[in-house]
Formats: structure tokens, C-alpha cells, sequence
């Protein structure tokens, strides 16, 4: 049987693209809140007026979780919505706790003070499937001191209106989040883990559908070359993701720590990646690292990880750049920057035991020492071994009969075509 797919597009209602479109997500959330709702429903209309034989009427939606304009559009069409979660679990039940953390008085903040007197250590240990969870652990949207934050509020919406579905999906495996995901199990009826997809993909046969992909940035695979003349579990990969800014000191401080531990490495500085500069490192970077450090714009991720060169990845701990290094056993050194990406940190580094939490005002000795305890020390040994056994419980779960390969059969069966 051949599937056929058919692309459509709407206009988005963005702002006009500039330089910096991709780095407001406040923007991108309110302009997608105010602007989609009218494109989608004429999308909608247009299909299933359009109905034939050869193009059936929509029947089920997909949407990202965090496009409630899709909920609203579902329900004028009477169309059923499975809602797909992007963060991880344990980031999303964080997130579904904000109106009750508002409602105890843990937040906003009073001002900006307590950002940093201590007051984000305060355990919060009333979390569905979240033990000993810190304030500062959980989605940094906590961390407002305005009581009508439009992201904070935003995330509520999203959070709360995930019952409006008929099944949510996460982009996570039982073994990884179980605790997390057996309180969701009795939250929602349908509930489906169907990751790490990648692992799921690569079991597919070689058809046309494996040169569907998509990229904000041309990838440069000359940075595979220059892995294949490293040393096995050498390497040290660096990106901070497609959307996240540093500034010019920040980039100096993690380049010189760098230059200071002597390992090889692979950095991926994006052409928009500094916030008010242009992206460039000190002369002595360049002398010092022209035989050991390789810098390009982008790359295949995937590829990289998976490469024997590697041995740990320096990271903004995104949940895909997360999961894609759990497939691929490799562990991080973590930077988190906003969003999910400070709870996405605490479970790497504490629950599953395969990274390192670099201090948020990096220093190149900081990055220094940070890098050396983990290529040098045992306490790096352990991680790659733990790194190795999630990798294993990864594609145990996208194997036959494993729980994510179950899972996207059940949520295929019991939901999509039901």
C-alpha cells in the first residue's frame, strides 16, 4: 500500500521576518493566538469542500500542544484532536502545575530578588510524579514577577485545555519519564509515549519518505569529515540549538574554556546566534584551536551524535537535542537557557544520572574545569557508562513489541483510524 501525502500551507500571521523573528517566543505565541485561528478554519473549509474520492475530508487533527487555536478550529468543526507534546513529560506536568503553584502564592515572584536570594531553592513537594522538584527546576516561566505574564498565562491555557483532546502524545519513552507519565495515565484516557521517534524512523524500510526533512539552517556536512580523523570519544559537540541567543562575552567565555582544556571539539555558532554582535572569537581562539576545533553554522545533529568520535554534548538541553543525545549514549555538559529547558536539566543531570549543570554566568575557568571532570575523571566514565544504558532502553522501547512501538500502533489504531 502507498501512502500518499498531501502539504498544504496558511498564511502565519507573524511578524514580518527579520534577524531576530525566531528568538521572540513571546511574539510567535501571541501572533499565532491572534492570527491562525481565521487561516486554519479556511484551510479546513477549503478540504472538506473540496472532497473527493482521492481527497477524503479531514477527519482526525494533529496538533503541537501549544496551538490552542487548533483546539478552538477542532471544535467549530466537530473534528476530533489528538494534541502532540514536544517538551518532555516531566516539563509538561511542571507546566500543568502553574495555576496551582499561582493559587499557593509561589508565584510570580515579588521582585526581582528573589531571582536570586534563594528563594528558587524552595522544594516543591507536592508535584504529581515530581519528587523533591525545586522552583527553580521547573519551567523558568515560574520566574515572572508580572501577575498578567502573557507566557506564563499562555502556558496555563496550553496546559489546561490538553483534556480537550482525544489523546496526548509525548515525544518520550515509559522507562524514561515512567513516574511522570503513570500520573498522566490516570489524568487523561488516552495517553501515548512514542519516542524517541528518530529510533522509530530508522526502523523504517528505505522508501521516498526518508528524504522528507526539514532545517531552519543549511547543514554543513564538511563537519563529518573532520570527525572521521578524531580519535573515538574524543570529541566534545557544542550547539545551542536553532532559536537560543548568547551574548558576545558569553560565546568568549565558552570558547576560551575550551581553548583552556585541550580536548578536541565540534561548535556550532549559528550566523544569529550573538544577541547585538557579530559572532567573533579572539585571535589566540583561533591559534590555539586551529589543530583541535572544528566551527560550522549548522549540522546534521543526528549524524553527530551517532558518530564514535563523540563523547559528550554541550548543550542548551532543548527536549529533541535531549533525547537525540539519550539515543545515541552520549552524555552532556548543560546550559540551560529558558522555558522547559531548566526542568529537562534537573532530570538529565539528577534522575537519569548522564549530565553536568554548567553555572548560568559561565567563566572560562568554569567551562574549563567542567569539561575536564567529565573527559578526564570517573565521574565522566560513569555518565558515558549510564549514557550507554538509556541508549539501550531506547531502542529496547522502539523494538518490536517495545512500549513506544506499542504505543504509536495503539494511538494509530485506538485513535487516529478508530
Amino acid at each position: 500500500m502507498r501512502i500518499h501525502f498531501r502539504f498544504e500551507s496558511i498564511p502565519d500571521g507573524f511578524p514580518p521576518p527579520d534577524e531576530n523573528a525566531t528568538h521572540d517566543i513571546y511574539a510567535i505565541c501571541e501572533a499565532s493566538r491572534k492570527n491562525l485561528l481565521g487561516p486554519f478554519n479556511d484551510l479546513l473549509d477549503k478540504l472538506n469542500d473540496t472532497a473527493s474520492s482521492d481527497v477524503p475530508p479531514v477527519t482526525y487533527i494533529v496538533s503541537d500542544g501549544a496551538m490552542p487555536v487548533a483546539i478552538d478550529a477542532a471544535a467549530m468543526h466537530e473534528i476530533p484532536i489528538a494534541l502532540f507534546y514536544t517538551i518532555s513529560a516531566c516539563s509538561f506536568m511542571g507546566t500543568k502545575q502553574f495555576r496551582a503553584l499561582k493559587e499557593k502564592g509561589l508565584t510570580p515572584l515579588e521582585d526581582e530578588s528573589f531571582l536570586t536570594n534563594g528563594y528558587l531553592d524552595k522544594v516543591v513537594d507536592w508535584l504529581p510524579g515530581m519528587r523533591d522538584i525545586k522552583l527553580r527546576d521547573l519551567p523558568s516561566f515560574v520566574r515572572t514577577t508580572d501577575p498578567n505574564d502573557y507566557m506564563f498565562n499562555f502556558c496555563v491555557e496550553c496546559a489546561e485545555r490538553a483534556s480537550e483532546g482525544s489523546a496526548v502524545i509525548f515525544h518520550t519513552f515509559d522507562a524514561l519519564e515512567q513516574e511522570v507519565l503513570n500520573d498522566f495515565y490516570s489524568m487523561f484516557p488516552h495517553v501515548y509515549a512514542i519516542g524517541p521517534l528518530q529510533l522509530l524512523l530508522n526502523q523504517m524500510r528505505e522508501d521516498d519518505l526518508n528524504s522528507i526533512g526539514s532545517n531552519l539552517w543549511k547543514e554543513e556536512v564538511e563537519c563529518l569529515q573532520w570527525l572521521d580523523s578524531q580519535k573515538p570519544n574524543s570529541v566534545v559537540y557544542v550547539n545551542f540549538g536553532s532559536v537560543e541567543v548568547a551574548t558576545k562575552q558569553q560565546l568568549i567565555e565558552f570558547g576560551m574554556g575550551l581553548v583552556k582544556s585541550g580536548h578536541p571539539f565540534l561548535w556550532i555558532i549559528r550566523p544569529d546566534m550573538i544577541a547585538g554582535d557579530c559572532a567573533i572569537l579572539p585571535p589566540e581562539f583561533t591559534e590555539e584551536t586551529k589543530d583541535r576545533g572544528f566551527i560550522c553554522s549548522w549540522c546534521p545533529q543526528e549524524e553527530v551524535l551517532n558518530h564514535p568520535s563523540v563523547g559528550a554534548f554541550l548543550t542548551h538541553c532543548g527536549w529533541t537535542s535531549i533525547i537525540e543525545s539519550i539515543s545515541s549514549g552520549v552524555p552532556m555538559l548543560c546550559w540551560p537557557f529558558a522555558g522547559d529547558q531548566q526542568t529537562n536539566c534537573r532530570y538529565t543531570c539528577t534522575e537519569w544520572g548522564i549530565g553536568m549543570e554548567i553555572d548560568s554566568n559561565v567563566t572560562r575557568d568554569k567551562v574549563e574545569n567542567i569539561v575536564r571532570e567529565f573527559r578526564e575523571r570517573e565521574k565522566g566514565k560513569e555518565m558515558k557508562k549510564k549514557a550507554m544504558e538509556w541508549k539501550k532502553l531506547a531502542e529496547e522501547a522502539t523494538g518490536a513489541g517495545g512500549s513506544s512501538s506499542m504505543n504509536l500502533d495503539k494511538l494509530v489504531t485506538e485513535v487516529l483510524l478508530s
